[in-house]
Protein backbone atom coordinates (compact mmCIF):
# COMPACT_ATOMS: atom_id res chain seq x y z
CA UNK A 1 0.00 0.00 0.00
CA UNK A 2 1.42 3.31 -0.96
CA UNK A 3 0.53 6.78 0.16
CA UNK A 4 0.70 9.82 -2.11
CA UNK A 5 4.44 10.26 -1.51
CA UNK A 6 5.23 6.65 -2.43
CA UNK A 7 6.11 5.52 1.10
CA UNK A 8 4.52 2.43 2.63
CA UNK A 9 1.68 3.07 5.09
CA UNK A 10 1.87 1.40 8.50
CA UNK A 11 -0.66 -1.40 8.92
CA UNK A 12 -2.70 -1.36 12.15
CA UNK A 13 -4.12 -4.89 12.15
CA UNK A 14 -2.88 -8.46 12.57
CA UNK A 15 -4.71 -11.10 10.52
CA UNK A 16 -3.06 -13.83 12.62
CA UNK A 17 -5.14 -12.66 15.61
CA UNK A 18 -8.47 -12.64 13.75
CA UNK A 19 -10.96 -15.53 13.32
CA UNK A 20 -11.17 -14.72 9.58
CA UNK A 21 -14.11 -12.35 9.48
CA UNK A 22 -13.42 -11.42 5.86
CA UNK A 23 -13.71 -15.09 4.86
CA UNK A 24 -17.32 -15.05 6.04
CA UNK A 25 -18.45 -12.61 3.35
CA UNK A 26 -21.39 -14.12 1.45
CA UNK A 27 -20.00 -12.99 -1.88
CA UNK A 28 -16.27 -13.43 -2.41
CA UNK A 29 -16.17 -12.56 -6.11
CA UNK A 30 -14.06 -14.69 -8.44
CA UNK A 31 -12.91 -13.06 -11.69
CA UNK A 32 -11.58 -14.89 -14.78
CA UNK A 33 -7.96 -14.30 -13.72
CA UNK A 34 -8.81 -15.79 -10.30
CA UNK A 35 -10.20 -18.91 -11.96
CA UNK A 36 -6.98 -19.24 -13.96
CA UNK A 37 -4.93 -18.95 -10.77
CA UNK A 38 -7.10 -21.53 -8.95
CA UNK A 39 -6.99 -23.92 -11.90
CA UNK A 40 -3.19 -23.67 -12.08
CA UNK A 41 -2.90 -24.14 -8.30
CA UNK A 42 -4.95 -27.35 -8.37
CA UNK A 43 -3.68 -28.63 -11.73
CA UNK A 44 -7.13 -28.60 -13.34
CA UNK A 45 -8.76 -26.69 -16.19
CA UNK A 46 -10.65 -23.44 -15.62
CA UNK A 47 -14.06 -24.97 -16.31
CA UNK A 48 -13.49 -27.61 -13.63
CA UNK A 49 -12.26 -24.96 -11.19
CA UNK A 50 -15.34 -22.87 -11.87
CA UNK A 51 -17.67 -25.83 -11.34
CA UNK A 52 -15.93 -27.07 -8.16
CA UNK A 53 -15.15 -23.83 -6.40
CA UNK A 54 -17.74 -21.24 -7.45
CA UNK A 55 -21.45 -20.66 -7.64
CA UNK A 56 -23.42 -17.85 -9.26
CA UNK A 57 -24.99 -15.30 -6.91
CA UNK A 58 -26.79 -12.31 -8.40
CA UNK A 59 -25.00 -12.83 -11.72
CA UNK A 60 -21.47 -13.07 -10.25
CA UNK A 61 -19.20 -16.07 -9.71
CA UNK A 62 -18.43 -16.29 -5.99
CA UNK A 63 -16.50 -18.83 -3.94
CA UNK A 64 -18.51 -21.64 -2.43
CA UNK A 65 -18.84 -21.82 1.35
CA UNK A 66 -18.64 -24.41 4.11
CA UNK A 67 -20.31 -24.51 7.53
CA UNK A 68 -18.49 -22.78 10.36
CA UNK A 69 -18.79 -22.72 14.16
CA UNK A 70 -18.18 -18.96 14.48
CA UNK A 71 -20.11 -17.74 11.48
CA UNK A 72 -22.96 -19.39 9.66
CA UNK A 73 -20.60 -20.18 6.77
CA UNK A 74 -17.16 -19.26 5.47
CA UNK A 75 -15.11 -19.62 2.31
CA UNK A 76 -14.56 -23.24 1.35
CA UNK A 77 -10.79 -22.65 1.42
CA UNK A 78 -10.60 -21.52 5.05
CA UNK A 79 -9.02 -24.02 7.42
CA UNK A 80 -11.70 -23.75 10.11
CA UNK A 81 -9.41 -25.04 12.87
CA UNK A 82 -6.36 -22.85 12.19
CA UNK A 83 -8.51 -19.97 10.80
CA UNK A 84 -6.13 -19.53 7.85
CA UNK A 85 -6.49 -19.62 4.08
CA UNK A 86 -5.48 -22.94 2.55
CA UNK A 87 -4.86 -21.38 -0.89
CA UNK A 88 -3.15 -18.17 0.22
CA UNK A 89 -0.88 -17.88 -2.85
CA UNK A 90 -3.78 -18.68 -5.20
CA UNK A 91 -6.51 -16.68 -3.43
CA UNK A 92 -8.78 -14.38 -5.46
CA UNK A 93 -7.81 -10.79 -6.20
CA UNK A 94 -10.42 -9.41 -3.81
CA UNK A 95 -8.68 -11.30 -1.00
CA UNK A 96 -5.26 -9.95 -2.08
CA UNK A 97 -6.63 -6.42 -1.90
CA UNK A 98 -8.45 -6.63 1.45
CA UNK A 99 -8.22 -4.51 3.44
CA UNK A 100 -7.14 -1.75 1.11
CA UNK A 101 -6.25 0.67 3.90
CA UNK A 102 -4.07 0.70 7.03
CA UNK A 103 -6.99 -0.26 9.32
CA UNK A 104 -9.31 -3.26 9.23
CA UNK A 105 -12.76 -2.60 10.72
CA UNK A 106 -13.10 -6.23 11.78
CA UNK A 107 -9.79 -6.18 13.62
CA UNK A 108 -10.64 -2.87 15.35
CA UNK A 109 -13.97 -4.33 16.51
CA UNK A 110 -12.27 -7.53 17.68
CA UNK A 111 -9.62 -5.60 19.66
CA UNK A 112 -12.35 -3.53 21.31
CA UNK A 113 -14.46 -6.63 22.18
CA UNK A 114 -11.47 -8.51 23.57
CA UNK A 115 -10.58 -5.53 25.77
CA UNK A 116 -14.19 -5.05 26.84
CA UNK A 117 -14.56 -8.76 27.68
CA UNK A 118 -11.09 -8.85 29.30
CA UNK A 119 -10.40 -11.97 27.23
CA UNK A 120 -7.56 -11.85 24.66
CA UNK A 121 -9.02 -14.89 22.84
CA UNK A 122 -12.68 -13.82 22.78
CA UNK A 123 -14.46 -14.29 19.44
CA UNK A 124 -17.93 -12.78 19.05
CA UNK A 125 -20.10 -15.45 17.48
CA UNK A 126 -23.32 -15.39 15.53
CA UNK A 127 -25.98 -17.12 17.54
CA UNK A 128 -28.52 -18.95 15.40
Amino acid sequence: MSSNNGSKQKVHYDCAKCPAYCCSYDSIVVEKRDLKRLARHFGIDEETAERRFTKVVEGENVLRHQKDKFFRSVCMFLDTKKRRCTIYDARPGVCHEYPDQPHCGYFEFLKWERGHQEDPDFVPMNRY
